[in-house]
This record gives C-alpha cells, structure tokens and sequence, in this order.
C-alpha cells in the first residue's frame, strides 16, 4: 500500500479513536451531547478530517 494512502487512513483511526474518547466515561445520551458545544464542535472537526483522508484515497 502507497504511503500516502497509510498516512490518509491513520487519520481516519486517529479521528474515529479521538471520537470515541470524547464519550470514554459518560453515559452516551444524545441530549446532553447536543448541549455541550465543545465536544459537539471537536466531534464535527473529526468528521471533516475523516471525509477530507476518504476523499484522498
């Protein structure tokens, strides 16, 4: 595999892994997410990273 396509899909781990973070600990109900503007706005950066390493492969 291409090494550039190594480093696109790492971050997309990377992404998925710090998605998952956020939610480590706490009860995954959907109310309090949509109240927490940090974590909703670090949740939507990571999904742009995701789509910008797909599109790239």
């Amino acid at each position: 595999m291409d090494n550039e396509i190594k480093t696109w899909l790492f971050d997309v781990l990377q992404s998925i892994e710090e998605i998952e973070s956020y939610f480590s600990g706490s009860p995954k109900i959907f109310e309090n997410y949509i109240k927490d503007i940090k974590t909703k706005r670090a949740v939507e950066r990571n999904i742009e990273i995701i789509g910008e390493a797909i599109n790239s492969v």
